[in-house]
């Protein structure tokens, strides 16, 4: 029943982090830049409005520094962010031109969603965007952005207010990890994977854990509160493994893969 509505499902949010963009030692993973701008530009050609929000900008740009690793600081995260930001989206252009795809950058920070006047003009470029037939690339702003004023704790929950912000009914986060487990599946064999989940109580948020990529921001914990916002507004979303795009076409296929949040709907 649930994974059958998502065939449905229309506008599309689709956040890829860090790991399904580079190889382990920091590296662009070209293939997997093609393989997912195929991918969304022949779900935008279906008929679905998709929307993109990319991490990777820091790495990018730490290794372009040929930095060993992801600066941990404000200051080395803003200059590592200003480096790579413009590599990701010469990326992104090549690849999606391929398809004869346009698509369009969005840098976003937090207080955006602090101010409605804000809120509205951000949304009516995405409407704007989506009604010229263009697949807004989504990131935050981190040349600006610091933890004291308007960061974001990372993209999972930027992918979250996207998602609210522009009433998407899905949102698909492709991540290191095909799903989420009873246990941590590094440490206990016997963890399994959790298809379906209907309600986000209080034993779903304990199983949360942090991230292990040294390039990466997002853990579990975020995955699950980006669930939590992102269902309460109607949206259901899946967390399914990124070094396949094509993942994407079973999930909007109704195929059991990844773990599935479903929106509140389906069950209060």
């Amino acid at each position: 029943m649930y994974r059958k509505e998502l065939t449905n499902r229309k506008r599309i949010v689709v956040k890829i982090g860090t790991t399904s963009l580079t190889y382990p030692n920091g590296n662009i993973n070209l293939r997997r830049f093609a393989k997912l701008a195929s991918v969304l530009t022949d779900l935008k050609n279906s008929g679905r409005e998709i929307i993109l929000v990319s991490s990777g900008a820091i790495a990018v740009g730490a290794k372009r520094l040929g930095l060993k690793e992801r600066p941990r600081d404000t200051i080395g995260k803003q200059a590592s962010s200003a480096v790579g930001q413009g590599i990701l989206m010469q990326y992104y252009e090549k690849s999606f031109n391929e398809y004869n795809q346009r698509v369009a950058q969005i840098l976003i920070t937090k207080d955006i969603f602090n101010y409605e006047h804000k809120r509205i003009n951000v949304r009516n470029t995405f409407e704007k965007l989506l009604e010229l037939d263009v697949i807004p690339i989504v990131n935050e702003n981190d040349t600006v952005a610091t933890e004291e004023f308007n960061e974001f704790s990372d993209n999972d929950t930027l992918a979250s207010y996207v998602t609210e912000l522009i009433k998407g009914d899905l949102l698909i986060i492709l991540s290191d990890i095909d799903g989420m487990y009873t246990g941590d599946p590094n440490k206990d064999k016997n963890a399994s994977l959790i298809s379906v989940i209907e309600n986000i109580n209080d034993d779903i948020i304990s199983l949360a854990g942090g991230s292990a990529s040294s390039l990466g921001t997002g853990g579990m914990a975020t995955k699950v509160q980006a669930a939590m916002k992102v269902t309460a507004a109607n949206c259901d979303m899946v967390i399914a493994k990124g070094d396949d795009p094509t993942v994407i076409y079973s999930i909007t296929s109704g195929q059991p893969v990844g773990t599935l949040f479903a929106r509140k709907r389906f069950y209060e």
